[in-house]
């Protein structure tokens, strides 16, 4: 194998304020950041624009090299397969073009990763493709994973909740899929990825209580906590507020059956 790339995915919470010790000085080594650009006013690339400035290495901000997002088909219609298959693509475009820079750039390249790259994040996917995209062109790559403060944990800590009941498991996964884990018994569930309630099926869990939260530890984050079919109209409105807030919205709930 002839050159070599570094890639440190470095988990950020929801912003500098959340980035830890150990983030911080793997940040410090870096030589440059890669991040999507979802559009010419992404508030989200601004924010990761936000926590380099605020962790700066000897020379000053590690340089942010803002990569065209490819485009991924969002159709309100897609099936799961069509949804995952979709997904798939956009990773494979996206891997392309991140191993095109780490080709050329070559040193250490730092992804910051909302939340925890452990939960609900396809970068170590991504830069897996990448160094397979890397190997063909014998150029070796290697790569680290810090953890950072995922989105469970600050909706758990700004309710002041525990995410299960003594002895009883929690579990996680997609607005999408909630009803498959209602289906299957689950009582406890926290989901994520979620598209506008208006678009979830509660079918069934109207007397189960949510705790809800968009854009945790944003200037925007909104909290709703409450009978889920009480407090239905209250998510819609709190997350339209957090995204004409922010400029973007993402939020999660818990959903138990109490």
């Amino acid at each position: 194998m002839g050159a070599s790339v570094m890639v440190r995915i470095l988990g950020v919470g929801m912003g500098p304020q959340h980035v830890t010790p150990e983030v911080a000085e793997a940040l410090r080594t870096a030589d440059y950041v890669l991040a999507a650009e979802k559009s010419d006013d992404d508030k989200l690339l601004a924010l990761r624009r936000a926590i380099v400035r605020a962790h700066p290495g000897s020379r000053g901000p590690v340089e942010v090299v803002a990569v065209p997002d490819p485009q991924r088909d969002r159709s309100t219609g897609l099936t799961t397969p069509g949804y995952e298959a979709a997904v798939i693509d956009w990773h494979q475009a996206r891997a392309a073009q991140y191993a095109a820079i780490l080709q050329q750039r070559g040193g250490t390249a730092a992804f910051l990763v909302w939340g925890d790259p452990s939960l609900y994040d396809s970068t170590l996917r991504i830069v897996e493709k990448v160094r397979d995209l890397l190997t063909l062109n014998s150029v070796d790559l290697d790569f680290d994973v810090l953890p950072g403060v995922s989105a469970p944990q600050l909706l758990a800590a700004r309710h002041r909740i525990v995410l299960h009941e003594v002895g009883h498991p929690v579990h996680i996964t997609t607005g999408r899929r909630l009803q498959e884990a209602v289906a299957a018994g689950l009582d406890n569930i926290v989901a994520m990825l979620n598209p506008p309630p208006e678009r979830l099926d509660f079918t069934g869990l109207h007397d189960w209580t949510m705790w809800w939260g968009a854009n945790l530890g944003a200037a925007g984050e909104r909290l709703v906590t409450g009978r889920l079919g009480a407090v239905t109209p209250a998510v819609a409105e709190a997350r339209a507020a957090a995204e004409a807030q922010d400029g973007w919205v993402m939020d999660l709930f818990l959903l138990r059956k109490t």
